[in-house]
């Protein structure tokens, strides 16, 4: 189930690279400002936050299988549909089709997580599966740039498309729920079922509306850690070859090895996030004092992305990036665990969809900023300047992500969900 899981963010990602590898082929085809471009990220990110609204609760109320398969198949062809655009209205359409799709992926993903591992294993397998976003960065600037030059433009959104039908078709033959599976004994079932309840679940059945789990300090937790830290993310995938073309004047042919190298380092920062983690749970650290320490370390390795400005050569450069983004995926992947972490599971996807939804919202925004700052400093001749700026940013806010979650929820305590009382009940602690 990992396995698939894993294959299927790969694939996520891969369609959603194209674009951003293809963009100065793309922009000087289609005479696109950084503005324009800016444009065609922000629909993507809206629709992904508009896709959140009702992601979680889809794969809630229909089940993983169901939510995933869905997802994968609307896709898919929206990827492939991008060859036969010619204009920016066109391709802002076919990535409106992209991002709804796309944002029950990780709703999904999680949630199915939370049916098939113990609670102490959890965040060591996000982190493997959202080190399938890594697979499909580093594939993407490696076989892109061949395909467009080799085949034209064209058959890079064509050939990223075909696969996501391949893995529903394994998908759909081989997922069931644990519980429902042919093949999962007794014994399985109450591994897996260990320690997922340190409290006694009183409200299981009951239906829990989507608006009500906004009244719960956790929920708020998510929304703001998600929403400050994934634009870093989003801009850094969508902008990345276009800074490097920009300011070391790579051509696409040259910018596969440094994109490649950073991407590289996004799949072990997701493992070793998960794993640091789940190590600190099984020497017997409380989950929260686990995923708090965690991700304090996480925010910190950040930081030094804001030397950028004194630094000018090239694999400095690509150091600091790739120490930034693979931060970046051990964060998301203990992000992504805190929903399992504070909320039973027949809610999971709901709230990973409600932080979904926040930070589709803020990476819909913050391609206008990016935009307006590189047109700015390129009127000026110093588009370089511009990416320092946005780097001095980047490397703030995860800080200021982890201490304003503390602020708003602190103990990250486990949420009891009850029709007639919205409360949060202490965690029984494990001894430090």
């Amino acid at each position: 189930m990992c396995a698939l899981l894993f294959v299927a963010i790969s694939i996520n990602y891969l369609n959603r690279q194209v674009l951003g590898i293809l963009k100065p082929e793309l922009a000087a085809r289609f005479h696109w400002t950084e503005t324009d471009y800016g444009y065609v990220v922000t629909i993507f990110a809206f629709c992904y936050a508009l896709g959140m609204v009702f992601a979680g609760k889809f794969a809630d109320r229909f089940g993983v299988k169901m939510g995933y398969s869905v997802c994968v198949l609307v896709w898919s062809l929206a990827c492939c549909g991008h060859a036969i655009i010619r204009n920016m209205l066109g391709f802002g359409v076919m990535r409106a089709f992209l991002g709804l799709a796309e944002a029950d992926s990780f709703p999904c993903a999680v949630k199915a997580v939370s049916e098939w591992f113990p609670r102490k294993e959890q965040s060591l397998a996000v982190g493997i599966i959202t080190s399938g976003t890594s697979i499909g960065a580093v594939l993407a600037p490696a076989l892109f740039p061949w395909l467009a030059v080799s085949f034209g433009w064209q058959s890079a959104f064509l050939l990223t498309g075909i696969p996501g039908f391949i893995w529903f078709a394994f998908w759909y033959v081989m997922y069931y729920a644990p519980q429902k599976h042919p093949r999962v004994t007794p014994q399985e079932l109450q591994v897996i079922r260990q320690d997922k309840e340190t409290v006694q679940e009183k409200d299981d059945g009951q239906t829990v509306g989507w608006f009500s789990l906004f009244k719960h300090r956790a929920t708020w937790s998510i929304v703001v850690g998600k929403g400050m830290t994934d634009p870093i993310w989003w801009f850094l995938l969508f902008w990345l070859p276009s800074y490097f073309n920009s300011r070391f004047n790579l051509d696409l042919q040259r910018l596969g090895l440094p994109l490649i190298i950073v991407y590289v380092s996004t799949y072990i920062g997701s493992v070793l996030g998960g794993w640091a983690a789940s190590t600190f749970i099984a020497r017997g650290w409380s989950v929260s004092r686990a995923r708090q320490t965690t991700m304090l370390g996480l925010a910190v390795l950040v930081m030094p992305l804001m030397t950028a400005p004194w630094i000018d050569n090239m694999w400095i450069i690509v150091g600091l990036l790739s120490l930034t983004v693979a931060a970046h995926q051990g964060w998301s992947a203990n992000m992504f665990t805190l929903a399992s972490d504070m909320f039973p599971k027949r809610v999971v996807a709901s709230v990973v969809g409600i932080g979904g939804m926040a930070s589709g919202l803020t990476s819909a925004l913050f391609p206008f900023v990016v935009g307006a700052v590189l047109d700015h400093f390129k009127v000026l001749g110093k588009i370089g300047l511009g990416y320092n700026v946005l780097f001095i940013i980047c490397g703030f806010t995860y800080i200021a992500a982890w201490l304003c979650m503390r602020l708003i929820y602190p103990s990250q305590q486990k949420v009891l969900l009850t029709q007639t009382a919205v409360q949060d009940v202490q965690t029984t602690p494990r001894p430090s």
